[in-house]
C-alpha cells in the first residue's frame, strides 16, 4: 500500500512537471506572438497616422514648394524665409483683433454684444490664408488672400466668409 501511494504521488508529480513545462514552453512562444501582433498593430496605426497628417499638410505652406518659389525665386534680389514669413503674417493678422470693432478681415459685421475675432490661422499657400474666428457665440471661417509687399508689410483681402449655425 505504501509502495503504490509512493507510485501514485510519483506519477501525479511527473504530470505535474510535465504540464508545468509545456505550460511555461508554450507561454514564452504565445507573449513573443502577442507582442509581435501588437507590434504590427501599432506600426499599422502609427502609419496611418502619418498618411493622416500628410494629408492634413497637403494644403499648407510649409509643404508646398511651388508657393514656396514665389518667395525664393532663382533669379530674386531679396528673398523671403518661409519659416520667418508665417509667422510674421500670423502675427500681423492676429493683431487686427485688437481693433474695438473686431478684426476687418472677418467679413462679417458684429452680431451680438462681442466682437468676432481670428482664433486660429492657416497659411495654404503664398496666397491664401484660411482662419477660424468667434465671438464667443457665433463661429466661422473665412478665407483671406494675402500679399507681402516690397516694404515688407502684409496686406489682407476677404475673399469669403461664413457663419454656422448655433
Amino acid at each position: 500500500m505504501k509502495k503504490s501511494l509512493l507510485l501514485y504521488l510519483f506519477i501525479l508529480v511527473l504530470l505535474m512537471n510535465i504540464f508545468t513545462y509545456m505550460y511555461l514552453s508554450q507561454e514564452l512562444t504565445f507573449e513573443q506572438s502577442r507582442y509581435a501582433n501588437a507590434e504590427k498593430k501599432w506600426k499599422s496605426n502609427l502609419d496611418l497616422a502619418n498618411t493622416k497628417l500628410v494629408d492634413a499638410n497637403y494644403f499648407s505652406l510649409e509643404n508646398n514648394e511651388n508657393a514656396q518659389n514665389y518667395f525664393n525665386p532663382d533669379n530674386a534680389t531679396k528673398t523671403i524665409q518661409i519659416e520667418k514669413l508665417i509667422p510674421f503674417v500670423t502675427e500681423k493678422l492676429m493683431d487686427l483683433n485688437a481693433n474695438p470693432k473686431g478684426n476687418p478681415y472677418i467679413g462679417q459685421d458684429q452680431i451680438g454684444a462681442n466682437k468676432f475675432i481670428i482664433n486660429k490661422v492657416r497659411i495654404l499657400n503664398h496666397r491664401w490664408i484660411i482662419a477660424d474666428f468667434s465671438d464667443g457665440e457665433y463661429w466661422g471661417e473665412v478665407l483671406i488672400k494675402y500679399f507681402v509687399n516690397d516694404d515688407e508689410t502684409v496686406s489682407f483681402e476677404t475673399i469669403q466668409s461664413l457663419i454656422y449655425q448655433k
